[in-house]
């Protein structure tokens, strides 16, 4: 199941910088972010694809199911990370007005990798 991790972050005079390079486990192919977001994103899973998911700004709710757990996470700490594996059933819902959801994934974006049907837990 997943796992919510907190990042490194550098904090002087500056401002904050938080890296990401010994967190992510897996090879980044694919990056996006979701913003502007009015009701629910997700309501699937997937076959190989491992993703990263970090609000990088506001907040969200992230409902996750493996088939066996059934757990909510909020995402609105700029240096948390939530990694979501493959079997995991995730939906993001009650986005505020400012967030913006940044996802990085293991795979390239592929149609046939998704699986729409919940589990029946």
């Amino acid at each position: 199941m997943k796992k919510k991790i907190k990042l490194i972050s550098f904090k002087d005079k500056r401002g904050i910088l938080t890296v990401l390079d010994k967190e992510i486990k897996f090879k980044i192919k694919r990056v996006y972010y979701i913003y502007n977001v009015d009701g629910e994103r997700g309501g699937h899973r997937h076959k190989k694809n491992i993703q990263a998911l970090i609000s990088i700004s506001g907040q969200c709710k992230i409902f996750v199911n493996n088939g066996k757990i059934k757990k909510n996470y909020s995402l609105n700490k700029k240096n948390e990370c939530l990694i979501l594996k493959p079997n995991d059933w995730h939906t993001m819902k009650d986005f505020s007005k400012d967030c913006i959801l940044l996802v990085l994934c293991s795979e390239k974006y592929q149609e046939n990798d998704y699986i729409d049907k919940p589990y029946r837990n």
